[in-house]
């Protein structure tokens, strides 16, 4: 596979590599034929994968099998989770597919799986953030059947984005033919890699600006009952920096995690080493690994359930008191 550097380099050091001028190459994405030795990288993906699938299956049991999880809060939940899930398992089965059962057309599956599993994973994030801010926005109609048709409309408009982005290389646009418009992801072209990469700043930017209004709203609010209840000053300093500092690290766990790949999917091309993009792109499949830590396992209707279906002693049907995004 070596077209001009060193003969020394064995295809088994390679895993999803391709290299194609000598200096490592892109991250390849597409099967490669001959037998592969395990590459340590691959081997990390594929465990993270596995922890993933693990984590946000669990989170996608909860929601479908309790019925008092039907909220819009809790149908935003469940697709983050159901997105997170799938791109655990396409890091799972693409790892597989690379080194035991080679093939290209099912590659470029796997590829699409991934792509539509990761965008809706960021999508979701954005759904749920609009919730949120709406809960306190409009807090006094939030609970009406507006809500639902909106959250509705967001999902619908989430994975339909997703699906359309992820057929894309199965639909032909891919660099299989053209190796030279190949992007720092094999097989993706650098245009589509380009077309994710602004769609994730613009999706960030929303999210940031939102989260700015949310912390305001929330230091009102704040301020507000403090004074209705004749709360001292310091009471009121610390719930607002509480709240703040919850939101502070939600924004900054999502930033830290796709903010590297994302940069460098703009910046880079097929030619750059295949070691950078496993740096960048490790961090961004982190990101799926905590959103169940973040967004479910803290919900406290969803710890009385886990908590009852390992104990066994409570019904996990029993009602909840219902709650605002806001409370998350």
């Amino acid at each position: 596979m070596m077209e001009d550097g060193p003969r020394n380099t064995s295809a088994g050091q390679r895993g999803w590599f391709e290299a194609r001028n000598g200096s490592g190459g892109s991250l390849d994405l597409e099967s490669v034929v001959q037998p592969l030795a395990l590459n340590p990288w691959d081997v990390v993906l594929c465990v993270s994968g596995t922890i993933i699938s693990c984590e946000n299956a669990v989170v996608v049991v909860v929601i479908c099998y309790t019925p008092a999880f039907r909220a819009p809060m809790f149908l935003l939940i469940g697709s983050l989770a159901t997105a997170d899930l799938l791109a655990g398992l396409g890091l799972v089965l693409h790892f597989a597919f690379v080194y035991f059962v080679p093939s290209e057309a099912v590659s470029l599956l796997t590829v699409g799986l991934l792509v539509t599993s990761f965008t809706a994973s960021v999508s979701s994030l954005l759904a749920i953030t609009i919730d949120r801010y709406l809960s306190l926005y409009n807090a006094l109609t939030y609970y009406s059947e507006r809500t639902v048709t909106r959250t509705y409309i967001m999902l619908v408009l989430t994975w339909g984005a997703s699906v359309c982005y992820g057929l894309l290389p199965v639909m032909g646009w891919n660099c299989l033919k053209e190796p030279s418009a190949c992007s720092v992801v094999k097989p993706l072209t650098k245009n589509h890699l380009i077309i994710l990469s602004v769609s994730f700043f613009m999706v960030f930017a929303v999210m940031l600006q939102l989260y700015v209004q949310i912390c305001r709203i929330v230091c009102r609010h704040a301020q507000q009952i403090a004074v209705q209840r004749h709360f001292l000053a310091s009471s009121h300093y610390v719930t607002t920096r509480k709240g703040i500092a919850t939101l502070a690290v939600i924004l900054g766990t999502f930033a830290s995690c796709w903010l590297p790949f994302a940069v460098y999917c703009l910046l880079g091309d097929y030619s750059y080493p295949a070691l950078y993009t496993y740096v960048t792109l490790l961090p961004a499949t982190y990101n799926s690994m905590l959103n169940p830590v973040i967004y479910a396992f803290r919900n406290q209707e969803i710890q009385k359930v886990l908590w009852a279906v390992c104990c066994g002693c409570v019904s996990p049907t029993l009602p909840f008191r219902s709650r605002s995004p806001s409370d998350v």
